[in-house]
């Protein structure tokens, strides 16, 4: 950690793990979203919409802070990508949700849980991993298992299409639900790219 002479804005800290938290909200309202049926998943629509918003609200704050400080606690351009970053999470998982209740999916295919099981956890490290932005320190572990869970993520995503392909659905079948578990996998990605950009900023304050 390098000496500072100079005091920092020291909110951006607790903004940040208010993104992350809200995050794991919208992974709990992923995991709620399976075993719903169809009657019930247009409220949890609702609610992940709800939770979507906070995290834009939560994003916007963050841009205003930084563009109203004069000193910050690190780069300005990696707070503005942790935080773009962050935002990308939720909007996919958002996404993700709404399609299942526009294209009134009955039954999401075997895998999707084992997708949503994987951002389940990514959130709850990468809510862990924001307090310690504040000393750079115990951060390492994270970022290692984030991108460990992104490549399981990869891997499940595959078969995923793989089932989709092998006949068993009509074609616009396939097309809904291969835009769904893409969606999935795009919030996999950007765990690992807030991990990526936590892991850049470490570097840089070592």
């Amino acid at each position: 950690m390098r000496f500072r002479l100079t005091p920092r804005e020291t909110s951006f800290y607790d903004m940040f793990a208010a993104s992350a938290d809200n995050i794991v909200t919208g992974s709990k309202l992923l995991m709620e979203l399976l075993g719903a049926d169809s009657s019930a998943r247009a409220e949890i629509a609702e609610r992940m919409r709800a939770a979507e918003h906070a995290g834009d609200d939560a994003t916007h704050a963050i841009f205003h802070q930084l563009n109203s400080s004069f000193i910050t606690p690190f780069d300005r351009e990696d707070i503005y990508n942790l935080a773009s970053c962050l935002d990308d999470i939720m909007d996919f998982m958002e996404e993700a949700v709404d399609l299942v209740v526009l294209y009134n999916v009955e039954e999401l295919p075997k895998g999707v849980e084992q997708q949503i099981e994987v951002l389940a956890r990514a959130a709850e490290l990468t809510a862990e991993a924001m307090p310690h932005l504040r000393t750079m320190e115990n951060l390492t572990e994270y970022w290692i298992e984030v991108n460990r869970l992104e490549n399981q993520a990869d891997q499940i995503h595959r078969k995923l299409l793989a089932q989709l392909f092998n006949g068993k659905y009509d074609a616009i079948e396939v097309l809904k639900l291969k835009q769904i578990v893409d969606v999935l996998e795009e919030a996999a990605d950007a765990f690992e790219h807030v991990a990526n950009t936590v892991e850049t900023i470490a570097v840089k304050e070592s």
